[in-house]
């Protein structure tokens, strides 16, 4: 995963930086209740597996927003040109693992890609990620036993500057299927605006799946 410099000099949100990532809990979040009626139809239609659907559209969304794929190293800014996604897979005794996945293709390839994926990280067994590719990752995670209008996510000391992004089980209001997806990321890189954006794309991704032939 390639990725460039900011120049600091001219970076517009370089106070804005400075200030949050001074702080002891830097992180912004939101739980947004997103409209999956209609992927939602797609995916029953066509036999689809929903966590990696979604996964899907989750990491298609992140990627288009610049500051989703920037990164504190050094005390500077690095933008990366893509960012995979590290997500929890369920094992049989109750606990999970992690595994990668590059979102870069199409939705069809994507869903023989992850399920190939998952398998091999099972046999794995592993929460332990490689140090020389944790910074590029988007860390993706699922809670579907439950609705939830708010969620606390871990994060390390001193901290990290990956977006998590997390969803719950969804529910019918109003005639509409209703996902509860929950983003945190880096208030040094990341403001209110650009959390927004991502949802935005993801609304648009997820047409798009529930459009494809």
């Amino acid at each position: 995963m390639d990725y460039k410099y900011l120049n600091m000099e001219t970076y517009k949100r370089k106070n804005h930086f400075e200030y949050f990532n001074s702080l002891a809990f830097p992180y912004v979040g939101l739980t947004v209740n997103v409209d999956i009626t209609d992927l939602l139809k797609t995916i029953k239609e066509k036999k689809l597996p929903l966590f990696l659907s979604i996964c899907y559209c989750v990491s298609k969304a992140a990627n288009r927003v610049p500051e989703f794929r920037q990164r504190i190293l050094n005390n500077q800014i690095v933008e990366y040109d893509y960012c995979l996604t590290s997500h929890t897979v369920a094992l049989n005794d109750g606990t999970y693992c992690y595994c990668d996945l590059d979102s870069n293709r199409s939705f069809e390839d994507y869903i023989c890609y992850a399920i190939n994926e998952q398998e091999k990280a099972k046999q794995r067994n592993s929460i332990h990620e490689e140090a020389d590719d944790i910074l590029g990752k988007i860390f993706i995670s699922t809670i579907p036993w439950v609705s939830y209008t708010a969620l606390v996510n871990p994060t390390p000391v001193p901290a990290d500057s990956n977006p998590r992004i997390t969803w719950g089980k969804y529910f019918i209001q109003n005639e509409k299927v209703l996902l509860p997806v929950s983003v945190l990321c880096h208030h040094a890189l990341v403001d209110g605006l650009h959390i927004s954006k991502f949802y935005d794309f993801l609304n648009k991704e997820m047409a798009a799946v529930a459009q494809s032939p």
